[in-house]
């Protein structure tokens, strides 16, 4: 088991536990956070978007172009950052 640090909307960061393996979106949801995760993973609403710190977002494996299209229409997406949660295993 890890750890990792979320930061929530309100700017206060959260030490979360994590297992290899596991999705992000589960993880945040799963510790009371506010991931909205309407479609529960399955790709269809961006509602689990986050963004990433840059040193950790490079170390990620490519955006795909579904993860893009949805992610895109996001008002606040941000190219450097952008993620949707459901789309990243710890590992």
């Amino acid at each position: 088991m890890y750890e990792i640090y979320v930061t929530d909307r309100e700017g206060l960061e959260h030490q979360v536990r994590i297992n290899e393996g596991e999705k992000l979106m589960d993880v945040i949801r799963d510790a009371g956070l506010p991931v909205d995760a309407t479609c529960g993973g399955e790709g269809t609403c961006a509602t689990c978007h986050v963004y990433v710190e840059p040193v950790w977002y490079g170390k990620l494996p490519e955006i795909d172009d579904k993860e893009l299209e949805f992610i895109e229409a996001a008002m606040s997406y941000d190219p450097g950052s952008s993620r949707l949660s459901w789309q990243l295993l710890f590992n």
